[in-house]
Order: structure tokens, then C-alpha cells, then sequence
């Protein structure tokens, strides 16, 4: 295992000061199987192992590699703060840990979280200052059972289906940061390109009298674009730049165009307090019928699942270029974005969308809440989903990249005449989006149990495999009758559709390793069906080019179809349906799968084919 730090870009590409420091690299390590380590001494005591931060205790590169289930993991580091921090506080943030964490520094606890997918922060005043040593704890406790939002990972022992390996304890990047008294907590940056302008909201840790917020948008050429508003009167001061006619470049694929944006805080005498350096953009996302627009013009969404999975660091991207190679090999196979699927994606990832000018639907990892129970109980999510989903949207809501929200994915449970937590939970995390978020389309649950009536988006999920039954099935669309998941027994999942822009979110996965698997059953004495995809397995690579091109087809000729979202980027552990393997190695002549895919959209009564891209 090398002691070399991984991952030292900074983690928040949207909020950056010149005073922070990556704690990446090597921490101590113990594995707490019975979850009794707080009576067994570990808070207080070396742990008995070393770990690579930020990869999973299960992943290679963590040089830890336990596969089995870890019901509490621990984590020990001490960390000298620089003196140079002098009359700042300390911010302890932690860009993921799953699933329950809780922090001490120097013996005190500093912070408790919920939820594998989101960052938290501690603030360290008074107890760890600038030219003294912090002694970071962390004990993360995820167990296989109970509900709790997992996303993919298996909670039994093997890698199956489209179940993978877990990810126990830190998986994302830590880092400090110096802060002054007074300092901007993250900011808010709302574009509106009807009128020419982005409101930049600014949130203080007080409001101290006399002080002021500044703004300044520039181009990097000659445009500078300056707004202060006073800090001491609303709680959260808004500032509102107007971008003149000679300036407007609104991000879209086409041109993803990124201003610079410097915010700072002045106190009564002028003199700076605070200043972090971010990006913004200005595009606009509206509905018009069944058609989905940014900046006005009709943009077909050829999207890709991505899983975001690594064979050596599972959840966590080996490394920065890890990030960037997946975009562009999404795009090279002419995809125009993504859904992130069942994982909240390193914030990093983001920022590469935005420059790359590559769409993205946010996703929330709700998968792992089946249970049994009472009628209709099939899936019980919690009310900490609720609370996980508002800290990805206050995370990610700047990101012009991002085009949708996907709160929930594949909610199966049958309608009948009581409401359930389901029901419940699903009105919250929509509701909860749409008031967080009004700015883009949301999806109440892709696929399955559309609950919401009034939900912005409706699709489904289809993995037929033959293109001329999938042309039957998805023809309803143009009557208002398009096809919808149900229980094989014909029961309902869903409230009715109403109109609303439609799409396949999930269909293809066709099945396909031939040379792969081939090698590894003669290795292993196997048998090449231990891998895994949808339906039959295509024959040859001839097969899967023509039923590729025959699927998408059929979604590229429906024209009161705005997109759809092909399974899958990459092959992930034994499910071998991507467009690349697991190690981004290519399965496929790319300028074929691109071909079939860079098709015009077909005009229909009212609409320009020329909109669609």
C-alpha cells in the first residue's frame, strides 16, 4: 500500500479558499465486528491496522481488501494544524462516509451523520486550534440489516445480479479548511435566462453589523460584472448580476460555458474577511407539452446508466482522470449524458460535466429498503431518506450539468386503499425537491410506482430485447397510452399518466462478454452463463450491433419521445451489458454505436426535426 496521497484536487471545485488541506492518505484502521469498540477502548486507543483514505475498507486500493460484512469500522489520525491558520476556526468536512458516522477530535465529539451518500462538516473551534494537533476519530457503523438507503450494494455475502460490493466507512475525500469569524457557508447561484441575469445567494455563519457581500463575474477576458449588497439585514443577502447582451453564452452541450465568480466579505472598514472563488452558469431547463427544452430548443437526451463502480476502488474513482475518461468515453459512444444511477456521485465528477458540457439526472441510492410486512409494505423507506436527499440537493443544485432530479428508482409497490410510508415518503422527497429546486424537472420514482400525480416527468423501464416488440410496446405514447410498469399479474404500480414529457429511462442491457467470459470459464472450469445481462444473450458482436441500433431506433423514431437512457456504461462485476468493460477497456467499434445513436429526430405536426440534436 503506498502512503502517497490519493486524490489531492480539491474536493469542492464550486466554493474554494486558499486556506484548506487534504487528509487524504494513510489512517489507522480497526474492523469492529460486534460494533463494541466504543466499550472495548477504540476511541481512545492506536488502532490495530493502516488504511488508504478515501478507499472502502472492501476495495483493493484501500490495501485493506474485506469483502465480508463490517457492522462498525474505525478510523484514527493525527492531523497538525497549520500555524498559519492563526485567528481562523478549523472545518473538519467529509465528502462521504457510509453509512452512520460519529467524530471525535481530541476526545470530543464534534459531529454524527446519517447517510452514506452525503457530506457533513465539524467545526473545531475551541477544541482543535491553528499550531496544535487534532486526533481524529471516526467510527462508521453500517450493518446489513434494517432499511437503510444502500443504492447497489449487495447485503448478502456474493456479487450477483445487479447487486455489487459493499462500501463500509469513508469513501470519499477529507479535508480541513480555515475559516474566519464571519465566513460565506456555501452559495446558491439561481440562473434566469429570460432575464439576462444569476442571483447569487450568499449564506454568512452571522450577520455582523457594517459588513458587505461582493460579487464579480468575469470571463476571463474583459468582462467583469460587480454587485454588493449589505450582510447585516437579511439573513441570507442576494446579489443579482446582469450579463449584458455582448456577454450572454449560455451553457448547453454544444458550448459549455463556465463564468468565474469571486465572493467576498468585507467588514465596516472594507477590509476583506472572506473570499472563496466558484464558477457559474446560465441555461434554462422548461417543459413545452412532451418536449423537455434547454435555452429554449428541443434537445434529445441520449443518456447512458452509469453506475459508477471501479474493479480496485468500487464506489470512489481510482483517481481524477478516472472521472474525466468516463464522460469522454460516454461521449465517444454518442451519448450526450448520464443517469447517475443509485449513488450520489463525487462532486468532482460533476464539475467535469459542467465544463465537458455533458447532461447528468441526479439520483438518490434508495435501493435497500425491501421488507415484508402488512399489504402493500414491499418497500418501506424511512424519513432519513428525506433528510439525505435535501443535503444532495444542497450540494449539487449549482451544477449547470444537471438537467433532472431522480429521488427514487424502481419503487414497486401495488396501489391499493391505504396510503403507506411509500406513498408518504415519495410525496415528500418530491415535494422536498421541488422546493429546494424549482429550476429543473423532477421525476418522482423512475420507473414503477409513480405515485405523484402531477410528477414533471413519467417514464418507464423496459428491457425487451427484440426491437420490433419494443416498437409495439412503446407505439401508445402518440394516443397518451404509453407503455407502462406493471406487476405480471397486471395489478397497478402507478397513477395514471397525464401527458407529462416521457421517456425509457432504463432499456437495452444486452448481454454480451463472448471473448471475456469465454476465457475465464475455460480458466475456472465454468460455465459462461455465470455472467449476467437482460434476456438472451445476443450471438455475436454482429447481433449486438444490429439489436443496439434496432433498440434505440425505435425511441429515436418516436417523436413524442425527449429521450431515453440506455443500460449500460460499463460491464460491473458479473453484469456483463456495457458498452465498455469493467476496466474501460472497448467491447465495440465506438463509431458504430455512435452512428446508431446520431440520428435525426423525425418531424412530427409542429415540430422543426432541425430543434433536436
Amino acid at each position: 500500500m503506498t502512503s502517497a496521497m490519493p486524490k489531492p484536487e480539491h474536493p469542492r471545485p464550486q466554493l474554494v479558499r486558499d486556506k484548506w488541506m487534504n487528509l487524504n492518505g494513510t489512517w489507522g484502521f480497526e474492523i469492529d465486528a460486534g460494533d463494541s469498540g466504543v466499550e472495548r477502548g477504540l476511541a481512545t486507543r492506536e488502532l490495530n491496522s493502516s488504511i488508504l483514505v478515501p478507499f472502502a475498507p472492501e476495495s483493493a486500493l484501500s490495501g485493506i481488501e474485506h469483502v465480508d460484512f463490517m457492522e462498525a469500522v474505525w478510523y484514527r489520525r493525527t492531523v497538525s494544524i497549520p500555524p498559519e491558520w492563526s485567528g481562523h476556526n478549523v472545518l473538519l468536512h467529509f465528502g462521504a462516509v457510509d453509512h452512520d458516522a460519529t467524530v471525535w477530535v481530541n476526545g470530543v465529539e464534534v459531529a454524527r451523520h446519517r447517510g452514506g451518500f452525503t457530506p457533513f462538516t465539524a467545526d473545531l473551534g475551541g477544541i482543535a486550534e491553528p499550531g496544535t494537533d487534532a486526533v481524529i476519530v471516526v467510527r462508521a457503523r453500517d450493518s446489513r440489516h434494517g432499511m437503510q438507503a444502500r443504492g447497489k450494494q449487495a447485503t448478502w455475502y456474493n456479487n450477483t445480479h445487479c447487486q455489487y460490493t459493499r462500501t463500509t466507512g469513508i469513501w470519499q475525500t477529507v479535508w480541513m479548511e480555515a475559516v474566519p469569524e464571519v465566513y460565506i457557508k456555501r452559495l446558491r447561484m439561481t440562473p434566469s435566462l429570460a432575464d439576462s441575469n444569476i442571483t447569487v445567494e450568499v449564506p454568512l455563519s452571522r450577520n455582523r453589523s457594517g459588513h458587505t457581500v461582493t460579487a464579480v463575474l468575469s470571463d476571463k477576458k474583459d468582462l467583469r460584472i460587480e454587485a454588493e449588497a449589505k450582510a447585516d439585514l437579511d439573513l441570507t443577502p442576494s446579489l443579482r448580476l446582469t450579463i449584458p447582451a455582448e456577454a450572454m453564452r449560455p451553457w448547453s452541450p454544444e458550448e459549455p460555458f463556465l463564468y468565474d465568480l469571486d465572493v467576498s466579505v468585507r467588514d465596516g472598514a472594507g477590509e476583506v474577511v472572506d473570499r472563496v472563488s466558484s464558477y457559474a452558469a446560465i441555461r434554462s431547463i422548461a417543459l413545452d407539452g412532451k418536449v423537455v427544452r434547454i435555452n429554449g430548443n428541443a434537445v434529445f437526451q441520449r443518456l447512458v446508466l452509469d453506475q459508477g463502480y471501479w474493479p480496485d476502488s468500487l464506489m470512489t474513482a481510482p483517481d481524477e482522470a478516472a472521472l474525466v475518461k468516463d464522460i469522454k468515453l460516454s461521449m465517444a459512444a454518442g451519448f450526450n449524458g448520464a443517469r447517475l444511477h443509485q449513488k450520489v456521485f463525487e462532486e468532482r465528477f460533476l464539475y467535469h460535466a459542467d465544463r465537458l458540457g455533458y447532461l447528468v439526472w441526479g439520483e438518490f441510492g434508495d435501493w435497500g429498503v425491501s421488507g415484508g410486512g402488512t399489504i402493500g409494505h414491499n418497500q418501506q423507506p424511512t424519513a432519513s431518506f428525506v433528510a439525505q436527499w435535501l443535503e444532495v440537493l444542497q450540494r449539487d443544485f449549482n451544477h449547470p450539468s444537471i438537467v433532472g432530479w431522480c429521488p427514487l428508482n424502481e419503487t414497486h409497490q401495488v396501489l391499493h386503499d391505504r396510503l403507506t410510508v411509500l406513498d408518504d415518503v415519495t410525496q415528500a422527497m418530491f415535494l422536498a425537491t421541488k422546493l429546494a429546486d424549482p429550476t429543473r424537472p423532477v421525476i418522482d420514482a423512475s420507473g414503477y410506482s409513480h405515485r405523484i400525480r402531477d410528477t414533471d416527468i413519467y417514464d418507464s423501464h423496459s428491457y425487451e430485447q427484440d426491437p420490433d416488440r419494443f416498437r409495439i410496446e412503446q407505439q401508445g405514447l402518440a394516443d397518451g397510452k404509453p407503455y407502462i410498469n406493471r406487476k405480471d399479474d397486471g395489478e397497478e404500480y402507478s397513477v395514471p399518466y397525464a401527458g407529462q414529457p416521457y421517456f425509457v429511462s432504463e432499456f437495452g442491457g444486452i448481454w454480451w462478454n463472448e471473448a471475456e467470459a469465454h476465457q475465464a470459464a475455460e480458466a475456472a472450469g465454468t460455465d459462461v452463463e455465470s455472467s449476467w445481462g437482460y434476456g438472451q444473450r445476443v450471438s455475436s458482436e454482429e447481433e449486438f450491433y444490429a439489436r443496439f441500433e434496432g433498440l434505440c431506433g425505435v425511441l429515436l423514431d418516436n417523436p413524442d419521445m425527449f429521450g431515453y437512457c440506455y443500460t449500460q456504461l460499463t460491464d460491473v462485476f458479473q453484469e456483463k451489458n456495457g458498452i465498455f468493460t469493467f476496466d474501460r477497456s472497448p467491447k465495440f467499434d465506438l463509431e458504430r454505436i455512435r452512428a446508431s445513436q446520431l440520428r435525426r429526430q423525425p418531424s412530427k405536426p409542429g415540430t422543426n426535426p432541425a430543434e433536436f440534436g
